[in-house]
Formats: structure tokens, C-alpha cells, sequence
């Protein structure tokens, strides 16, 4: 049903902005949520966390006049309950009806739509290079990115497409000039905003080694190989090449302090590795990739910081808020990291989880073979990201 299809209950409802929501969960308080979307959509992603309790009615099961009291049953009513679907439409009309029925409830504004549209900037408080270094979150699909500043000068890593004003209004408060805007690789779970920041006289920067893939605007890009460097006032970004989760991943370490790591490392995972060449390359692809975590990453001090493209629900953050931690750190939690190649290989292709949504699509969209335009590609990446070897965490518990 569209949301107009919905009949219109009794009770008024009042509704929660997405940033509200997501304040209340920051802050630790009891949020109990009513997940209206189907089953298999609430399955694939929902909104989780410490101190939410998350409960899933489709929205059918509240278009009878007389409800069934199992339904009912299944939602407290000792306590306020945010209700929620996918746009707002649904969730309006099923809290009304529960309002009418005493609930204590309101529902989210825009539903998982609007929660997709939360973007934060965290500050890297453990980055000790040249400058500044932001952190972006977007809480809904794991995604970061990392916003360097120094001297009037400014670099984007791994920008989302949905987010390009965003960057360029936060360059613009800051009083800085975005200078290069980076891609670590073809993303395979949301749309890269480097060819939207090019449009706006920004150097756009892809690895070299991802050219080959068939990236069809490359010609209008700074390509980046292996030791290629970057200036951004007085502080410098250097190209690692670190293949594995692809064959053109690339990270990039900022002022000798952060690894941009993309896919290949995150704080509580490493990279999958079947995303390009499906499951009859990945074993190869698994190899390359330890071979670059021992050679290429593991090699850096240990003190220098570990910064992916995504973090998941098994990852905790840093004291700062962002989630970042020292190489030294991840190899004393993360047993992937110290063992042989062959053990990690059997760890890394033992428990992948479900390919990001639209993944295939995505990635055409991201080589510049298929066109879509923003309302599309918004669509296309929601859900979560799913580019860890693992959904639970392989660093502690």
C-alpha cells in the first residue's frame, strides 16, 4: 500500500524527527520501537542498539476493525512506543490506531527513508597528523567517510553521492577549500559521491589499479597509485595499495596518523573478499588480502589508527565517538590478524553474510555503466552494508 491508501484513525499522532530518535538512543535511554514493514524487509535491517527494544508487526496485521489480541499483546503498554515503517505512511496509520486504543505511541517521521538520511561528524580526537580529522557516520548503513582540513585546505575520503551539498556546505562553514575528494574502490554497497564533487570543480581520485575493472570515466579523473601523495595544507595523504576485498582497493594514510582502510580492515572484521569475482575468486582474493594486511598494514606503527568505510553492529566506538582504534590494538584483539594464510582464508570465507542489497547494481552504477538519478541511487543503497567477512565481531566480543 502507498501511504495515501492508508485510512485516516480517529487519534492524532504526534511524530519524531530521525535526529531526535537517534539522540535518545546516544543518550542511552529505553526507546522501544514498532517496526511496521514486512518481515523480511524488518530482517534484512532495522534500526538496533543497546537500550532499543525493537518489535516487528507488520502493518496488515492493524487494518481490521477488530484487531487480534494476540497482535496487541505483543506491544507493551506500560511505556511510549515509536512506531516506524519504511517512508511514514504505515506507521502513522498503525499508531493512530494503537493511540485510539490508549497506547502511548508517536511514529517516526519519514520512517527508514528518513533514518537513512542521518549523517554525523565526529572529531578524531586520537589523529595526531597535520590539521583536523573528521569522522562521517551514517548510523542507518555503517557508512563512513573522513573530512581532513588544515590551512584552508581540504580533502574528502570515500564521499557518499546522497551527501555531496552536505560536504560542500561543512567545507564552506569551516572556511576551508575542498581540494581532492578520494575513492578507496569501487563501492559495492552504496554510491560514491567523487563524480558529483568533480561536477563542482573538486579533483576527483580513484586508485589506478581500478581502472581496469571498467570504470568508464576514469579519463577525467587523478588516478592514484601505490605511494602517489596528496598535500592538504601541511598535511600529506599517501595511496597504500592494499588489494583483497578488491583487486583495485586502495587506503590511504593521513599524515602518517590514519589509515583510511575502505573495506580491507575495519575495527571489528576484515574485509570480505567475493564481491568482485564472486565465490569461485574469493579464495584467491582472501589470500591477496592477508597478504596485504600482513605486508602492507600491519607493517605501519602500532599506534597509528585504523579507520574503515563501514562499522557494524558488532562494532564498539573509540572514547571520541568515532570508531577508530590503533593498529597495535586490533592485532591483539582480532586473532584473523596473526594467523597463518591458510587459517585466515578458511575464517574469512566460513561465515560471510548476505551480499549488500543491490550490490551489482551498485557497482555498475559506481563504474559508470549504469546511470540513475539521485532518488534512485538513494533507494538502491539502502540496508545495510554487509562488506565484513562476518556480521559478529572477530575483535573481542
Amino acid at each position: 500500500m502507498n501511504a495515501d491508501d492508508f485510512p485516516t484513525p480517529d487519534a492524532d499522532v504526534e511524530s519524531v524527527d530521525p535526529e531526535s530518535l537517534k539522540d535518545r538512543i546516544d543518550a542511552g535511554e529505553d526507546v522501544t520501537l514498532l517496526d511496521a514493514r514486512m518481515t523480511s524487509d524488518y530482517e534484512e535491517w532495522h534500526i538496533d542498539g543497546e537500550n532499543v527494544t525493537s518489535i516487528n508487526v507488520p502493518y496488515f496485521e492493524f487494518l481490521e476493525d477488530d484487531i487480534d489480541e494476540d497482535v496487541l499483546d505483543q506491544i507493551p503498554d506500560d511505556r511510549e512506543v515509536t512506531v516506524l515503517c519504511a517512508k511514514g505512511g504505515a506507521s502513522e496509520f498503525v499508531a493512530g490506531t494503537l493511540a485510539e486504543r490508549d497506547y502511548d505511541v508517536d511514529h517516526l517521521e519519514d520512517g527508514m527513508n528518513g533514518w537513512a538520511r542521518i549523517y554525523d561528524a565526529v572529531e578524531v580526537e586520537g589523529y595526531d597528523g597535520a590539521g583536523t580529522l573528521l569522522q562521517y557516520q551514517r548510523p542507518s548503513s555503517g557508512c563512513l567517510g573522513y573530512l581532513l582540513y588544515d590551512d584552508g585546505e581540504a580533502a574528502i575520503i570515500d564521499p557518499l553521492r546522497a551527501f555531496t551539498d552536505r560536504y560542500l556546505d561543512d567545507a564552506d562553514n569551516l572556511g576551508v577549500d575542498l581540494q581532492y575528494a578520494l575513492d578507496t574502490h569501487v563501492h559495492a554497497d552504496h554510491i560514491s559521491g567523487v563524480r558529483n564533487l568533480a561536477e563542482e570543480d573538486i579533483e576527483g581520485v580513484i586508485p589506478e589499479a581500478a581502472v581496469d575493472r571498467g570504470i568508464t570515466y576514469a579519463d577525467d579523473m587523478t588516478t592514484a597509485a601505490d605511494g602517489d601523495t596528496f598535500d592538504v595544507g601541511d598535511a600529506t595523504i599517501e595511496a597504500v595499495y592494499t588489494p583483497g576485498h578488491t583487486t583495485g582497493m586502495t587506503s590511504y594514510l593521513v599524515d602518517d596518523s590514519l589509515l583510511a582502510t575502505g573495506d580491507g580492515l575495519f575495527i571489528e572484521s576484515v574485509a570480505r573478499p567475493d564481491l568482485e569475482e564472486g565465490d569461485d575468486g574469493a579464495p584467491d582474493a582472501a589470500r591477496m588480502l592477508y597478504e596485504s594486511l600482513q605486508e602492507r598494514v600491519l607493517t605501519l606503527p602500532d599506534d597509528t589508527l585504523v579507520g574503515g568505510a563501514h562499522f557494524s553492529d558488532a562494532a564498539d566506538p573509540a572514547a571520541d565517538g568515532t570508531y577508530t582504534a590503533p593498529i597495535g590494538e586490533l592485532v591483539d584483539e582480532m586473532d584473523a590478524l596473526t594467523m597463518d594464510e591458510q587459517a585466515f582464508v578458511d575464517l574469512v570465507l566460513s561465515d560471510m553474510p548476505p551480499r549488500p542489497a543491490n550490490y551489482e547494481d551498485i557497482i555498475a552504477t559506481n563504474l559508470g555503466q549504469n546511470a540513475v538519478d539521485d532518488e534512485e541511487a538513494f533507494t538502491l543503497e539502502l540496508g545495510p552494508n554487509n562488506c565484513a567477512a562476518s556480521q559478529d565481531s572477530l575483535a573481542g566480543d
